[in-house]
Parts: structure tokens; sequence; C-alpha cells
């Protein structure tokens, strides 16, 4: 009688065996899981930046070329697999005390990675202090301090703060990582990105920073228009008559009949490298919001704020850190006729006598200058799926 019971239960042993190693093998692949993501990673890494990126042509203080300006650290270069893991983290919802919120509820890909709402709402329900700051071109920002105060000194710094936020997501770094191990599809996305399924801070905060880097503009109506000039106040030929004008109104100094905008979004990525944070005169003077101040204790910030890059900016409604301006009308009409003196007031906003400019532009030149920036829609990045959620809807 033993001699038969022995090997068949030796039999079920190893088919029970075989049984829940097949099992094991059938749960791993990521595909099978909750994301939806391709078996061989989406590129994050071979951007073919246009020329008007890596070589500069433009006059004045602060200008030189975005790719000069690439604030990504030696140790956390982009890679596929990073940015992908990135990815998943940026648009995961479980990674909020109650598992509502995710990075993505702040920054939506369909608005230009910023968020509609004057103020986000966390994941309890409260209200951001500030409205939500696009994400795209993050990487040309060489003084790469991060927030509208800068308090973040680098984007893997930044990444983290959200998630410690009381308001926004609520979790301890502990939990976070706690709640990361948690997750069935992790482990995978680990070991690619960084040769081993551990989870740990620094590897979550290089990740995310990967995928944000990965956010870089090339392909609005502007970038088009900008390969077929040698410099950006020649006309476009695929620009409307008003958006040339508009262009003109941008890049050319008030003294030769522009606005001098680019004066402060510098670079043809459009965002401020080199100067840092400015006061664009909204105030006479700075109360409930000390800005950058807040951050950096020197009176030169005091009433500071980053500055955005414009790339997609149509997109990105409403405007300034408090969202004050619902439309691009409304923020053209400030810089043309509502701009205060407050005493930090950026250097290119003021007259020839240190007083805030007065552009008075007519309406012809409000309509010219809302076109143009209207050009900078740059419809792949916010239609690209590899910037969209992962998560398979149910």
């Amino acid at each position: 009688m033993n001699k038969v019971l022995i090997p068949n239960l030796l039999f079920l042993i190893f088919m029970f065996g075989f049984s829940a190693c097949e099992k094991e093998e059938k749960l791993e692949p990521i595909a099978e899981s909750v994301l939806n993501l391709p078996s061989e990673p989406f590129d994050y890494t071979s951007i073919n930046l246009p020329n008007h990126l890596t070589n500069n042509v433009l006059l004045g203080p602060g200008q030189n070329a975005a790719f000069e300006n690439d604030n990504t650290p030696p140790d956390n270069p982009v890679s596929n697999d990073g940015a992908t893991l990135g990815r998943v983290l940026f648009y995961d919802k479980s990674l909020s005390a109650n598992g509502t919120i995710s990075c993505a509820s702040c920054h939506k890909q369909s608005h230009g990675f910023s968020d509609e709402a004057v103020l986000s709402i966390g994941f309890n329900g409260e209200k951001t202090r500030r409205h939500s700051m696009s994400l795209i071109n993050a990487r040309w920002y060489g003084r790469g301090r991060f927030f509208w105060d800068e308090r973040a000194t680098s984007l893997e710094e930044q990444v983290l703060m959200p998630f410690q936020d009381p308001v926004e997501m609520g979790l301890s770094l502990d939990e976070l990582v706690q709640t990361v191990n948690e997750q069935s599809y992790y482990p995978e996305l680990f070991q690619k990105a960084f040769g081993s399924s551990d989870i740990t801070i620094d590897r979550i905060s290089k990740a995310l920073a990967q995928f944000v880097r990965s956010l870089v503009s090339i392909s609005s109506k502007y970038d088009v228009g900008r390969a077929q000039v040698n410099i950006p106040v020649q006309d476009f030929p695929n620009f409307t008559p008003s958006e040339n004008n508009g262009k003109r109104l941008f890049f050319l100094p008030v003294g030769q009949g522009g606005g001098s905008c680019i004066g402060c979004h510098s670079t043809e990525a459009f965002i401020n490298p080199d100067n840092g944070p400015t006061n664009n005169g909204l105030d006479a003077a700075s109360t409930d919001d000390l800005g950058v101040f807040e951050s950096i204790n020197n009176p030169a910030f005091l009433g500071t704020f980053k500055v955005p890059s414009l790339k997609n900016i149509a997109l990105t409604a409403p405007y300034m850190h408090d969202g004050r301006f619902a439309s691009l009308e409304e923020v053209v009409e400030h810089y043309s006729r509502g701009i205060q003196n407050h005493p930090n007031l950026g250097t290119a906003l003021k007259d020839p006598n240190g007083q805030a400019v007065r552009l008075n532009f007519t309406e012809q030149q409000k309509t010219n200058l809302v076109n143009f920036l209207n050009t900078l829609t740059d419809e792949g990045i916010i239609q690209d799926e590899k910037f969209s959620d992962p998560f398979k809807k149910d």
C-alpha cells in the first residue's frame, strides 16, 4: 500500500508545485496586471532636438540655447525603463492617503500638465495654496529649483514633496515606500529600471524626475515654423500675418516696438533659465504670498516667483501663481496696462525711469500676441501615449 501511496503523493506534490510555478509566471508580466504598457518600453531618450534648442541666436541677458540649461544630474540620466516606471508612479492614485489622488490629478496631460482649476483639490478635499504649474520643459530650467517659491533645490527633491504635503497626498516617505511595495506591479518595473526590485525613496525620486524631464516640447506650430527660418523675428512661412506680428511683439524690445516678453521667458524653450524668479507686477506690494522669499530669505526675492515655460500656455489656464487670470486675453491686458510698481519688479518690465512700463497695446496688437501664444501649443506632447495614464480603465 505504501508503495502505491508514496509515488502518488510525490506525483501530486510535483504537479502542485508545477502549477504554482506556472501560476506565478502568469502573474509576473506587467501586461497582465492593471497596467497597459507595451512589451518594449516607449522611447523617452531619443529626443530629436531642433536647432533652435541647441544653438542660440538670441541677443540680450539670459539668452542662450535651452540645451545648455539641462538640469539633469549625472547620476540620473533619463532611461526608457526609468521613465516608464516614473510614468506609472506619476499616475498611480494608490500613492495617496486614501487612494484618490495622483501626481497627474493636478498635472493633467490634456491641460499641458497643469490643472484647469484655480487651486487643485487634495486627497481630503482641501485646496492647494497655489495654482498647479505646468511641468513641460522643466528640464531646461538651468537654475534647477522648483515650485513657484523655488523651495525644492532639484527636480529629484520636488517630486517627493507632493506625497508628503498634508493637503495634496498626505503620506510620509516611509508610508510611500510601503504603499509602493504593496502594489504587485512595481517589483518588475524597479528591476528593469534599476537592476533590482528593491524599492527605495531614492529610486522613486529618480524615476519620477526622469519622467518629468522627458516632457520636452519640440513639435508645436512655432517649432515647425522656426525650422524654416534663421532667426525667430523673421516671418514664419506657416504663420498667419497676425501670428507673425504677435511674434515680433513678443521678441522685440520695448524701444523697437515690441513688448520684451522674451526678457522673462527666455531661450526658445520660453522658460527663464538664468535670471531665476522674478516679479511681474501683479501687485504693488507682497502681503499674503511672499513668493521665493519664503524659501530663500533674501529681500531681493520678496514677491518673486519662478517663471514657467510658455509651451502649451493656451492649455494651462488659469494663469499666474494664484490663477487670477482666466484667459490669455486677461494676461496680455495685464502686461499692456496693469503692471504694478512692486519694489522688486523685473527689469524687463520697467521703463527708462524705473517705473512700471505701460505698453498700451492696441486691440489688434493684443489679438496678435494671443494668436502667437497659441502657436506654442504642442499637440504631440498632449496626445502622445507614452505620457498618458498607463492604468487600464474599468
